[in-house]
C-alpha cells in the first residue's frame, strides 16, 4: 500500500467513530507504516475491510459539514375536477 492510499482511508475513516478496537487497529497500522514505509498483507486487508464495512454506515459528521439540503414541507394538491369526455 502506498502512502497516498493509506491517506485517503484514513481520511475516509475520520468520517465515522471508531471503536476502542478499530481506532487501535488505525494507530497501529499508521505506526507500521511510519516506521517501515509499508503494511503487512494483513493489515492491509483489515484497514480495507474496516474502511468497507465503515463506508456503508452514515457517517457521524454534523450536517453542517456535508451539503445541506432543507426539507420542504408536503406540496398542498388540490383535487381535479371531474373531466369530460370527447366522444
Amino acid at each position: 500500500m502506498n502512502k497516498e492510499r493509506l491517506e485517503w482511508i484514513m481520511s475516509g475513516l475520520n468520517q465515522y467513530q471508531l471503536t476502542k478496537t478499530e481506532g487501535q487497529l488505525v494507530k497501529s497500522a499508521l505506526a507500521d507504516f511510519d516506521q517501515n514505509h509499508a503494511l503487512t498483507e494483513d493489515k492491509e486487508e483489515r484497514l480495507e475491510s474496516l474502511y468497507k464495512e465503515k463506508s456503508k454506515l452514515k457517517p457521524n459528521k454534523k450536517p453542517s459539514d456535508y451539503f445541506s439540503f432543507k426539507e420542504s414541507p408536503p406540496k398542498i394538491v388540490k383535487p381535479r375536477g371531474p373531466r369530460s369526455r370527447l366522444f
